[in-house]
């Protein structure tokens, strides 16, 4: 199991940028709403513990993990937030569903995060029962919402520091 005994909720907050000025979306699934509200609730608080303002933070939701691209989507279009955390998650069943949304949520929000140059971050657990996703939203393994808002703010920063040489003329390969 990759979470093993890792608790998804620690980081080094020495890495992690001042989000005072960030403009950060959120788009969460209803489905699994115990655990997504989780997963929101611990990726708010990482945000505002690292500086990004609550008006700062735009927050919808979508009736299903298989529509947070299109949600994702939206936001980039539509809003000018510079970065997503995507929330959700898939439980297994008995039917192939899990793997069609899985890979649908996946893929599409890997295509939103190219196609708009905009960091997105995947936080959709998908995991074989209730049991790991409570683990992972705020249980024993910490909660993936915190490691996925941070990894967003990192992203940002990332993206900024890339646009500010360029435009200073630092790493043009003339």
């Amino acid at each position: 199991m990759a979470t093993g005994n890792r608790n998804l909720s620690d980081y080094n907050k020495d890495f992690v940028p001042n989000g005072a000025d960030f403009r950060i979306g959120i788009v969460v699934s209803e489905w699994n709403d115990s655990i997504t509200t989780n997963l929101l609730k611990g990726a708010m608080e990482a945000l505002m513990e690292n500086g990004v303002k609550e008006d700062n933070i735009l927050i919808r939701y979508v009736p299903g993990t298989f529509e947070l691209p299109l949600g994702a989507q939206y936001m980039c279009e539509f809003t000018q937030v510079e970065g997503i955390v995507a929330i959700g998650v898939v439980i297994q069943g008995e039917t192939k569903h899990f793997d069609f949304v899985c890979e649908g949520a996946t893929q599409g929000i890997k295509d939103v995060t190219l196609q708009y140059n905009t960091p997105i971050s995947f936080c959709v657990l998908t995991d074989n029962n209730i049991q790991q996703s409570i683990d992972r939203s705020g249980g024993k393994h910490g909660n993936k919402g915190i490691e996925c808002a941070i990894a967003c703010m990192k992203m940002i920063a990332l993206k900024r520091e890339f646009e500010t040489a360029s435009n200073a003329g630092k790493f043009n390969q003339n």
